[in-house]
């Protein structure tokens, strides 16, 4: 079906003549054959976003209309490729033209030449359904990529093949309810804008271990939950969502740089590659997907970038693993929303922004979750999404951090000061906030020791007590706090630097096992009750905050994994060295 250009306006093209499309069809303008999607209907004109160059269009130019949704392939070949945001591969792209996109190229998203070693784990004669894994592909030396039978072919295996083929090829056929044979093959088209089915959502009771210690124990995040990054330039936003890109619990990364700049998206192609993955030793390429959609690629494409990006995350999960989704950063998602709605000319909201943009976010998040996936062996499987907020100046009263903060679980608020002082990450504490801390609490507890929850209210209710002590301090100086309350900004002063402060380029401080964060806070606390022990019972103040043992305990960050039982050791240090500087005999003013 064709129509005719009337108005070009940006990324947005205005074509009439197309009563019989329906919104969300994917549609090629013009002799140039640029990629669009129609978002709007009025009788028979047609609102398109395009997501190319639209430069040099004009009206009476041909637009003609696919008849489908925008749609990723999905198959054996997604793993370790670098797309923009509406699934073209990079690579190949770059193989073609060169180091430039040029306007309307046609690349498979997948390889179809390329043969890959099928391995079933079904046999003819098994029933199968949607969701059930017939047989299994290699994809890395990590990830091992399970074909699934598609939703809606249901029924008897007839045939099932074992060897080398594309992902055009058929690898089973089976006979479904009406008697026909129905030829499986190993790629998939999925609409992005609908997420993929499962059976049922799971409440989010299992921790995503992130190896950073401010996470882990204030703010940790479920398997299948959702955060926020908020904070301004420079705070750290990407760098901590490459740190969990490379150490959270999962087993697969879907990495979207969506209108970032082109320097950061360099960063994640030039590291992800050499990183190697901590339980495996292979590159961490090999467990990662990267949506590269820079700031200077159309506008437009930042919408289809995070669609893309959930939708791919999606497919992983439905084979049963856990994935983590980064999104860098939604607020250069609203802000294509906020022209393409201008464009439209709809009314505007909040500053300029749609009306509609708490809800596009809602869509995007409630496709996170722990679930019950299709098929027949009850597997379970998450998806876990962080997605980073810029506002501008680092005010989170602006409406996309709002409409986030309405919709997501866990609040990681970046503060510019601790990272101008160079502490990483730069998550404040005081107003930093997770709503997952009491579902994960037995978790946690099983994971490292039931006194776990105590151990964190206690260190946070220092660290608020600290941060009042210090109105005080500025007021009227140190010297009018009691030695009490000394002892508290000491022991507050160790949980900052030497507990939540992390070097992310340190080989053992970059991650930090759940026993490990365990063993280091119950060294600092075991320290400050046995000094305000002592303290009563007659020892200096002076003397307490010289004790060797304390450059010990911050040095303990740096004690790596397989020599724990050092930590131990310095248990009993404590105890010994605070204890001899008690007075022996009677206390001179007792």
């Amino acid at each position: 079906m064709q129509g005719r250009i009337d108005k070009v306006s940006g990324p947005l093209v205005v074509a009439s003549g197309m009563a019989d499309a329906k919104m969300f069809d994917v549609v090629r303008v013009s002799e140039h054959r640029l990629i669009g999607e129609i978002i709007e209907l009025r009788n028979d004109k047609a609102s398109i976003q395009v997501y190319e160059e639209t430069a040099g269009l004009g009206p009476g130019e041909v637009v003609e209309s696919t008849g489908e949704p925008l749609s990723v392939e999905l198959g054996p070949g997604l793993i370790a490729a670098i797309y923009d945001g509406i699934q073209r591969p990079l690579t190949a792209i770059r193989e073609m033209v060169g180091d430039r996109i040029t306007r309307g190229i046609d690349v498979s998203s997948l390889d179809t030449e390329k043969k890959w070693a099928f391995k079933a784990v079904k046999s003819q004669g098994d029933r199968v359904e949607p969701g059930d894994i017939i047989g299994t592909v290699q994809e890395t030396t990590i990830v091992e990529h399970r074909i699934m039978i598609p939703v809606g072919t249901e029924g008897i295996i007839e045939e099932i093949f074992e060897g080398d083929f594309t992902i055009v090829e058929p690898v089973c056929r089976v006979r479904n309810g009406s008697g026909e044979l129905v030829d499986v093959i190993m790629r998939q088209k999925t609409p992005v804008r609908i997420g993929r089915k499962y059976k049922t959502k799971l409440s989010p009771e299992v921790p995503m271990v992130t190896g950073q210690r401010v996470i882990d124990t204030f703010f940790p995040v479920s398997k299948g939950g959702t955060a926020a990054v908020p904070g301004p330039f420079g705070s750290g936003k990407t760098v901590v969502q490459h740190q969990l890109a490379k150490w959270a619990d999962a087993d697969i990364i879907v990495y979207v740089g969506c209108g970032e700049r082109g320097n950061e998206m360099t960063d994640v192609l030039m590291e992800f590659p050499e990183l190697k993955d901590p339980k495996t030793g292979e590159p961490l390429m090999q467990r990662t997907v990267l949506i590269a959609n820079t700031s200077d690629m159309p506008v437009a494409a930042r919408e289809a970038s995070i669609y893309t990006g959930i939708t791919i995350a999606e497919y992983f999960r439905d084979m049963g693993y856990s994935v983590a989704i980064m999104a860098d950063s939604t607020s250069r998602w609203a802000e294509a929303l906020r022209e393409m709605s201008g464009r439209l000319e709809e009314m505007p909201g909040e500053e300029g922004y749609p009306a509609y943009l708490s809800s596009r976010l809602a869509e995007f998040y409630e496709r996170a979750g722990r679930v019950l996936c299709l098929g027949q062996d009850h597997r379970e499987a998450a998806i876990t999404a962080i997605g980073a907020v810029s506002p501008p100046g680092g005010d989170i009263s602006e409406p996309v951090s709002q409409g986030t903060l309405r919709i997501v679980k866990v609040f990681w608020g970046l503060d510019s000061a601790l990272a101008y002082r160079r502490h990483f990450p730069a998550i404040n504490w005081l107003n930093s906030y997770s709503l997952y801390t009491a579902r994960l609490a037995k978790a946690m507890g099983e994971a490292t020791h039931e006194d776990w929850n105590e151990l964190r209210k206690k260190a946070m209710s220092l660290l608020q007590k600290e941060a009042e002590l210090e109105e005080i301090v500025r007021l009227v100086g140190v010297d009018a706090l009691s030695l009490a309350d000394r002892l508290v900004m000491e022991t507050a002063r160790s949980l900052r630097e030497d507990y939540l402060h992390q070097n992310a380029f340190h080989e053992v401080d970059t991650f930090t096992s759940l026993p490990k964060q365990y063993k280091m806070l119950l060294l600092i606390l075991t320290f400050h009750e046995e000094a305000e022990a002592a303290f009563d019972e007659g020892a200096e103040f002076a003397d307490l905050l010289l004790v060797p043992v304390r450059e010990k305990i911050g040095r303990a960050k740096y004690v790596s994994e397989d020599r724990m039982e050092e930590l131990d050791d310095l248990m009993l240090e404590i105890k010994d060295q605070v204890k001899g500087l008690i007075p022996k005999g009677d206390l001179p003013y007792a």
